[in-house]
């Protein structure tokens, strides 16, 4: 014969497993939602967030990239492209610069690569356009980017470097 276990019998017969679960629902029915009215409000982004890409400038306003094409070289998509010619004092500085936003699958590795911390992926992650053309950018629209977001992306940058 079997012996009935009335410890276990009890809790059955009260649904005790069914009203501590029916509890926990009704907890978090109740509790304040961490939902978010997106376009109104927004979350907060890790100062590791890769997104559009920017061209850094230098304070006196001379651009940081020293077309060394580190870049170009270690993107595994080959989303991006270097032109660049020498100047009078003998520097190097890119003639173009462009990034074809369609092919960039957001790694990162451009950044890790610059030497002068010249291209970096911004805090930006509202880029969305109505044409592909507009994902094709350019020198200029890379470094209206940085102008744009400079000051986030070297806050970014700063609190980013004890892990580097």
């Amino acid at each position: 014969m079997t012996q009935i276990d009335w410890t276990r019998a009890t809790k059955y017969f009260l649904m005790v497993d069914f009203l501590k679960g029916f509890g926990l629902g009704m907890k978090y029915f109740f509790a304040p939602k961490p939902t978010l009215n997106y376009p109104h409000e927004k979350g907060p982004l890790s100062p590791r967030f890769r997104g559009e890409h920017a061209l850094r400038r230098y304070a006196d306003g001379e651009e940081r990239c020293i077309a060394c094409k580190l870049c170009e070289a270690i993107c595994p998509a080959q989303a991006i492209t270097i032109d660049a010619e020498a100047r009078d004092d003998g520097s190097r500085r890119t003639t173009r610069y462009d990034i074809d936003m369609t092919k960039c699958i957001y790694c990162g590795f451009c950044q890790e690569a610059c030497p002068v911390e010249a291209i970096v992926e911004g805090p930006n992650f509202e880029f969305a356009t109505e044409t592909r053309e507009e994902l094709f950018y350019n020198k200029d629209r890379l470094l209206q980017n940085g102008e744009r977001w400079e000051v986030e992306i070297a806050r970014n940058l700063e609190m980013d470097a004890p892990y580097r």
